[in-house]
């Protein structure tokens, strides 16, 4: 019983000298990040007034507020009594073990940096990164943000990207459609590429220069595949794409080109 009451008395007079120190370090913390919340949206308007692009805020962003949340981390647990000397020397060492087992972590925090300054892309540019195809909505310092025409967010590790081939639709502020559409044999090409050269002139979507290039891509059993490639803005890409289509067909339906069914060479007429 002597036992007892003496660690249990040791108990209580640790917990009395400790928790002070815990109350604090507990209120530091909640008004620190209460805090780092505002600091970063001060940062962050900071940066748009000092005309910081939108490649580069939210990654600067991201980075000042990862490095005040770990002073402020260090901050409290030394308020605690720990030594800090000590802890930076646990805190090097778990780093380094973290290191090994998150490298791919580490390679996509070293390609964000790549990507900020080599500038393959940006902000807003229209890319596709293998089967992956958005606008950038943001560089994050592990992963970047696209959003798809469908309005899905797709996360992309950025070490994928640069271990990749990556195409960007917006560097020269046009993208060229890759459409095709098949003509009969019997048609007489430069009766169908006028028709369709005149239809897309009239397509707002559709740029005048590059003036639209429409040529024989190939020929199959039973027509003649052509190549039809109209410039359009990176922005427009989808509904551009949708418009052509439709512009050729209509084309064909008003002039009475047909086209053959898979099902045979038997010809039969375009509906409107």
């Amino acid at each position: 019983m002597d036992k007892i009451e003496q660690y249990t008395q040791i108990i209580i007079d640790n917990a009395i000298s400790y928790a002070p120190r815990v109350f604090a370090a507990i209120l530091l913390l909640w008004i620190g990040f209460k805090l780092l919340k505002k600091v970063d949206a001060l940062l962050g308007k900071s940066l748009t007034k000092l005309s910081i692009s939108d490649t580069m805020r939210p990654f600067i962003v991201s980075l000042v507020a990862t490095t005040l949340k770990i002073v402020l981390l260090l901050i409290a647990v030394s308020i605690l009594g720990v030594e800090l000397s000590g802890l930076v020397t646990i805190v090097a060492a778990m780093g380094f073990a973290i290191g090994l087992s998150l490298q791919g972590s580490l390679g996509n925090f070293a390609s964000g940096i790549l990507i900020l300054f080599l500038k393959p892309y940006k902000a807003h540019d229209w890319i596709q990164v293998d089967d992956s195809f958005g606008k950038v909505e943001e560089i994050g310092i592990f992963n970047t943000i696209l959003i798809t025409p469908g309005n899905k967010t797709l996360i992309v590790p950025n070490a994928k990207i640069t271990d990749g081939v990556v195409t960007n639709f917006s560097k020269k502020g046009l993208v060229r459609l890759e459409l095709n559409a098949h003509m009969p044999y019997e048609e007489s090409f430069p009766k169908v590429q006028q028709l369709i050269q005149e239809a897309l002139k009239k397509n707002p979507l559709v740029l005048d220069e590059p003036a639209p290039e429409i040529g024989i891509e190939n020929f199959d059993s039973h027509n003649v595949i052509l190549a039809i490639r109209p410039y359009v803005r990176p922005d427009d890409y989808w509904e551009a794409t949708f418009e052509s289509h439709r512009t050729v067909k209509q084309v064909f339906h008003e002039n009475n080109i047909r086209v053959a069914y898979s099902e045979g060479i038997e010809l039969g007429s375009v509906g409107g």
